[in-house]
């Protein structure tokens, strides 16, 4: 489970002198229609592998949702569009529903166009899906040539391609097709069908539900660095349960079955494959009277031992740098042991490089990488916070890399020229990011800041790390895009994004909330962090009704220096302070802090969250019978917690996706915080929502999607009969075909405004 309802994204650009701006009044409309608020903003950036250029995605100016390739020429400074999505495929996309499921498990299900892309090794060519075929960019071609860049790849007739990839060395193309997975090798253009059995339960070289969703791994095979070999996980249902949900929408139900593994059930039988390149015969293309056809090839599968025990995840898989071996993780069922294993590609002999134990659960990530000199980097929680440390070939640890009590973000590059390690980090204030540099041969001494304003950097580096592309943002300065040097030096702005006459949010700004920081010491002398975003034209002599707007549960984090999003700006307009507080359980603030919820959800984060509202309430500006709680997804769970467990400190709740009760939620993230239900029987039945209803006095709003494939629609209507049968009078509102994420715009906007609405009714005084 992920933070997935956002109001809007606001992103604009830089500081701007705003009381010198007429505000217009900000709706909720306004932050969906075109142009986006957020100025032309890139998005999804990335620098050439040989540093000659960034790319990046961007929303038409009439559809903030279609997104066209760009990139930004380095050596003339120049930006220019690439390929328009809508002058390449002027129809209306029409996705797959393997594609359609993919796209809301990545939290993109509202974008349109090309919304992913990738380099080969040289950055002479680009690769990218559009609507169901895939695409070639020749960024080398004259550009007299222009009109022959763009090399279609594939024929939609054959099937929809999803998950492509340019190999390693070029010489290939790799992407899924009717659960199986393919490659065109590119110099011949013969197609090469490298898996046969998929369809049905059975799927080659995807990632199933459950490491989409709560693993974070979207890839399901990988190539070789020498592009010799190509690995893939292939994923069998057949023994996960069945759930028969309707999917209602507008004008039909459709009765879906669904492969979704709840907590304590079966998962899908992973097994973990490897095919040689030069052991692969062509597909042949027939005319079958109906259209073409592509008959199967051959291809030998070469199985990797993944162990004696069947009930496991595989969480990552990760080649040498010299295709020697690949590696792969192993989770335990109960995610208390993760070993980092490695198969020979010459013997097939498995090797344990590392393990890590938990008595609670081990975190995943996405920080190895194998150096060329035959070492590996891994991040690890075992010192309490996620660190960098150097391990020799043989697993053997070295050094640290990173310094204690900091928790890394991410591995951002490495340069073993030049002995340099990238990684970001908020460094000693979790509410910052900032990107660090540190030595690789040397245990952690001096750790050097190389991007300096206070808020938050997402960066990007190429491979060899001389350069980076980062976006920033602070409580006062929307996101801004620019170009470094390695040592942090700015060589380029690509984004300014300055609020000049005629930028979107422009007429708005002036009445733009920055928030206040602060902490408060709650339960067991926990430091909690929080932010509070008070209203337009604040007067301290007055009294304001309060919202608490919160997620609560792990991996997320709300208490940052960055821009805010649209429905907080709308809010603190309407009149209301806006409180967040980061509870126990959130995210980086070490292991401890997050573990503190394990095995009774539900609980610590309900007693921070009071702790927050006691002092959002002492505060004299603050109308203490008036404050409301909105969250979604966790965030809806945890405003039924409140409504039940604390109904005293809150006049009105919004629920928004909510879970209600564990054992409806899936394995991978129920498991890892709840324990399966059988092995802690008291832990489930109190963190279930429906064991606190009795306490609920304050108002419900609860707002659903009918065809959420994550949350279950049948968390809500079972609520709702439980509140039906005690006589508890509440608000509804439902969404035919409205996902987990209410993705389709219009759906943004009513719910937006159902919120609005409801906190105004219910917490705003007579006048």
């Amino acid at each position: 489970m992920r933070n997935v309802f956002t109001a809007a994204v606001l992103a604009c650009a830089m500081v701007w002198p705003m009381t010198n701006l007429q505000a217009e009044e900000l709706t909720i409309e306004r932050i969906f229609d075109a142009p986006a608020l957020a100025g032309k903003m890139p998005q999804n950036l990335k620098v050439s592998p040989d540093g000659t250029r960034v790319t990046f995605l961007r929303g038409k100016d009439t559809d903030q949702y279609q997104l066209d390739l760009w990139e930004y020429d380095i050596a003339s400074k120049q930006t220019r569009l690439l390929v328009d999505s809508k002058m390449l495929m002027p129809e209306s996309e029409k996705l797959s529903d393997a594609e359609k499921a993919k796209r809301e498990r990545a939290r993109t299900a509202s974008l349109k166009g090309i919304i992913e892309y990738g380099f080969s090794s040289d950055g002479s060519k680009l690769l990218f899906p559009l609507n169901g075929e895939l695409f070639l960019y020749d960024l080398a071609a004259d550009e007299a040539q222009q009109t022959n860049r763009v090399r279609k790849l594939t024929n939609k007739a054959l099937g929809f391609a999803t998950d492509a990839k340019v190999s390693p060395k070029g010489r290939y193309v790799s992407f899924v097709r009717g659960q199986n997975l393919w490659a065109i090798e590119l110099n011949s253009d013969r197609s090469i069908q490298l898996t046969q059995d998929g369809g049905g339960v059975i799927s080659n070289g995807v990632a199933e539900f459950i490491a989409q969703e709560e693993m974070g791994r979207f890839e399901g095979y990988w190539w070789s660095p020498d592009d010799s070999m190509i690995a893939f996980a292939r994923v069998d249902e057949t023994s996960v349960p069945v759930q028969r949900r309707f999917e209602i929408n507008a004008a039909d139900t459709t009765v879906v079955e669904q492969r979704y593994p709840a907590a304590g059930q079966a998962n899908a039988t992973i097994r973990l494959g490897v095919i040689r390149m030069n052991d692969t015969a062509a597909a042949a293309v027939a005319d079958t009277g109906a259209g073409a056809a592509l008959l199967p090839a051959s291809a030998k599968t070469r199985w990797v031992d993944l162990g004696s025990d069947a009930d496991i995840y595989l969480a990552r898989a990760n080649w040498f740098a010299d295709s020697s071996a690949l590696s792969f993780q192993v989770q335990s069922r109960n995610q208390r042991r993760l070993d980092l294993r490695a198969w020979s590609s010459k013997d097939g002999a498995i090797t344990t490089l590392l393990s890590e134990t938990s008595n609670t659960w081990v975190n995943l990530h996405d920080d190895l990488k194998f150096l060329d000199s035959g070492d590996f980097i891994w991040a690890s929680e075992r010192d309490g916070f996620m660190r960098l440390y150097l391990h020799g070939r043989d697993g053997a640890p070295k050094h640290a890399l990173t310094p204690e009590d900091w928790v890394v973000d991410s591995l951002l590059a490495v340069d073993e020229h030049n002995d340099r390690v990238f990684f970001a980090s908020g460094g000693p204030d979790p509410t910052q990011k900032q990107v660090y540099m540190t030595p690789l041969s040397l245990p952690v001494k001096e750790v050097q800041q190389i991007t300096h304003e206070a808020g938050t950097h997402n960066a990007s580096f190429p491979k060899q790390a001389n350069v980076f592309v980062a976006t920033h943002s602070d409580p006062s300065t929307p996101p801004r895009v620019r170009l470094f040097d390695a040592s942090g030096a700015e060589l380029a702005i690509l984004e300014a994004n300055e609020l000049k006459e005629g930028h979107p949010y422009g007429p708005y700004a002036a009445e733009h909330s920055r928030p206040d920081f602060g902490e408060i010491i709650g339960a067991e002398q926990q430091k909690l962090l929080y932010r509070v975003f008070k209203p337009a034209h604040f007067d301290a002599s007055k009294k304001y009704p309060a919202i608490v707007y919160i997620y609560g549960g792990p991996h997320g984090q709300y208490v940052t220096q960055s821009w805010t999003d649209g429905l907080i700006q709308v809010l603190t307009r309407k009149g209301f302070v806006v409180f967040q507080l980061d509870n126990r359980g959130m995210d980086r603030r070490g292991k401890a802090f997050e573990e503190a919820l394990f095995r009774k959800m539900g609980s610590v984060e309900v007693v921070d969250q009071r702790e927050g509202v006691k002092w959002l309430r002492a505060q004299p500006w603050i109308d203490g019978e008036k404050i409301g709680f909105y969250g979604w997804s966790y965030g809806g769970y945890m405003a039924l917690q409140v409504l039940g467990q604390a109904s005293d400190d809150f006049t009105a709740v919004v629920a928004g996706a909510p879970v209600t009760d564990w054992s409806l939620y899936d394995t991978h993230y129920t498991e890892r915080y709840m324990d399966q239900p059988k092995d802690n029987t008291d832990g489930y039945a109190h963190s279930s929502v429906f064991a606190h209803l009795d306490g609920m006095r304050s108002d419900l709003l609860l707002i659903h999607g009918m065809a959420d494939d994550n949350v279950l629609f049948t968390n809500s209507t079972k609520l709702m009969s439980a509140l039906q049968e005690r006589g508890k009078p509440f608000e509804l509102m439902t969404y035919p075909g409205g996902k987990h994420g209410l993705a389709a715009p219009w759906m943004k906007k009513h719910s937006n405004n159902a919120i609005v609405d409801f906190f105004e009714r219910k917490l705003k005084r007579p006048e």
